[in-house]
């Protein structure tokens, strides 16, 4: 058995957080020649890719090491990641991407995130008597996948602006492996697993009500379980077909026609049209000033604009001078997010079909106003429930040139639909079921929209270039956790390890729950916890390390020297390496 196998079994069998990326140097393989840093950063000059998952990890790590360059790493990355962890991402999800271009010094977006079937109308649910779409099976099925059009979309650009040397299936090599041959089920595929094996829930939670979910990611009806070998050839043979076909394959051959037909058996929504008419775009990243550095993220569709201004918020307050873990440090940030969220609930929307005043309100006067209303005595007042939102990866690479990515994919919920399009394994995303059947809704849905998105990669950038690459999965939790990390970075002068591991905490609410409160980790001391319950923050203490708070990482690039700090979560399965 490789070296790096046995690593991967050992760290399914005992638990990601018992054997943390972070905390030694190791080879992974002869191949890889991985090293770690032995302090709490691994480190690198000529390369780092950090993950939520230590196998994709390892496949983005080996294209840079065979000469490929951040993009082409950040493919092989988010390909293995759609084998690996089913649970949060799939070729049939959506993805969005933060594209540092060394040689031109400039910052692209890309927004591969799908649109809405000709058919998907607010009629067609309404004839059914549904209220709102529904969260799971064929009718959550509305949008076209759109993740492996950025895979593509990125790679013609890795071809055209940075003459990468690697073929495009060479990028496949690693995730078609391990859908083939196998790999050992992690501690978060199997905790999400068993999730959503739950017998009881025969509304939500029950993904065995689906045959071809249970076919493929349950063992004889029973959840998987850590260390279990997880093989699904039908999506070996479907990436087999990209990486010789292309990604046209997916939307207008073989893989789109059977996808097609099993919605059209099952009175789902999507057809031939819909993915053949699909295309990723490439768009402009927002940008605001934070502390003489500038943050950047993705315009609407997604919620980047919430996360540039909770930071555009906290510019107005001396963060440093509150100390970090402190009351008044969690109160501001949660206070900042909730005026962040007010102006996303009121505007974010597919920008083709409303208009959303961006410049506006990512004006400094406009940040100064949110600020003016935040008290430091007492928390704000209810708001509207914030929808709990689904699961996600991050994933960041940095090469030795200086190429960076910023990489979000998703399939919203933790498995989506539960639809697996028979004969092609492929599972497909719910985000449609995030639009609204009120007309009068901002997010309404109508045929060719996008839904608002949570995902949002996010880069720093220092004098023009890349600083902090970051980001984290958690949908609510996404602007929160970036603004923790930047300002534990920024402000407090931490390694990124350390900003990635520290307590965190999540405004919002839960499946089942009928109010926001406010998640504090255990780790939080009791006094600071009792001081936002004297504020009125709604709290609730939950475990150390839990995945509620998401699953988060960074690479800090030292302009001096060149060094590349990297940082995984603890509450993932990841991996951050260089070489």
């Amino acid at each position: 058995m490789p070296p790096f196998f046995k690593r991967a079994f050992l760290q399914a069998a005992l638990g990601a957080a018992l054997i943390l990326p972070a905390e030694g140097a190791f080879a992974v393989s002869p191949s890889y020649c991985a090293t770690v840093s032995q302090s709490t950063n691994p480190l690198s000059t000529r390369g780092m890719v950090t993950s939520p998952n230590h196998l994709a990890t390892q496949a983005g790590l080996d294209i840079l090491r065979r000469g490929g360059n951040a993009v082409d790493a950040a493919i092989a990355t988010a390909v293995t990641l759609a084998v690996v962890y089913p649970q949060m991402c799939t070729p049939g999800g959506d993805n969005f991407w933060l594209i540092y271009n060394a040689k031109t010094g400039e910052l692209l977006g890309l927004n591969a995130s799908g649109r809405a079937g000709k058919k998907a109308t607010i009629d067609f649910y309404a004839s059914r008597g549904l209220k709102s779409i529904p969260s799971r099976g064929y009718l959550a099925v509305n949008t076209v996948p759109g993740a492996v059009s950025g895979w593509d979309e990125a790679y013609r650009f890795s071809r055209r602006a940075l003459h990468t040397p690697m073929a495009w299936k060479e990028l496949f090599a690693s995730a078609i492996d391990y859908a083939r041959d196998g790999f050992p089920v992690s501690t978060s595929l199997a905790r999400w697993s068993a999730v959503n094996a739950d017998t009881k829930d025969t509304t939500f939670r029950n993904l065995q009500r689906f045959p071809e979910f249970s076919r493929v990611f349950l063992h004889d009806g029973a959840p998987l379980a850590v260390g279990d070998i997880l093989r699904q050839p039908d999506l070996a043979k479907t990436l087999e077909a990209i990486a010789e076909k292309g990604a046209k394959e997916f939307y207008e051959g073989d893989i789109a026609r059977k996808i097609t037909a099993d919605l059209e058996k099952h009175g789902g929504l999507l057809g031939m049209e819909d993915f053949a008419a699909h295309r990723a775009d490439w768009v402009t990243p927002l940008r605001v000033d934070y502390r003489g550095l500038t943050a950047c993220n993705l315009p609407p569709n997604t919620q980047g604009m919430a996360s540039l201004e909770i930071l555009n918020i906290l510019n107005n307050f001396d963060i440093k001078g509150m100390g970090e873990g402190s009351a008044d440090y969690y109160h501001v940030l949660i206070e900042a997010t909730k005026e962040a969220f007010l102006d996303r609930d009121l505007y974010l929307s597919d920008p083709d079909f409303v208009s959303i005043p961006v410049d506006e309100l990512l004006s400094g006067a406009h940040g100064q106003k949110q600020a003016a209303r935040i008290r430091m005595d007492r928390a704000a007042g209810p708001q509207a429930p914030l929808d709990p939102k689904g699961d996600t990866v991050w994933l960041g690479v940095v090469d030795k040139d200086g190429n960076a990515v910023s990489l979000i994919q998703s399939i919203y919920h933790d498995f989506g639909s539960g639809i697996v399009a028979e004969g092609t394994g492929v599972l497909l995303q719910n985000r449609g079921s995030f639009f609204s059947l009120d007309p009068a809704h901002v997010n309404c849905l109508m045929p060719q929209k996008r839904t608002m998105h949570t995902l949002n990669p996010a880069m720093l950038l220092k004098d023009g270039r890349p600083f902090l690459v970051y980001g984290t999965m958690g949908g609510e939790g996404q602007p929160q956790t970036q603004a923790a990390i930047v300002t534990r970075v920024v402000d407090f002068g931490m390694t990124p390890q350390e900003a990635v591991t520290a307590p965190r905490w999540l405004y919002g609410r839960t499946w089942g729950a009928a109010s926001n409160d406010v998640k504090l980790e255990g780790r939080i001391p009791s006094g600071v916890v009792e001081e936002l319950a004297r504020r009125g923050h709604p709290v609730s203490v939950v475990e150390d390390f839990t995945d509620t708070m998401g699953h988060a990482g960074a690479i800090l690039i030292d302009e001096n020297t060149g060094v590349l700090q990297g940082a995984t979560d603890p509450r993932s399965d990841g991996f951050a390496a260089g070489y």
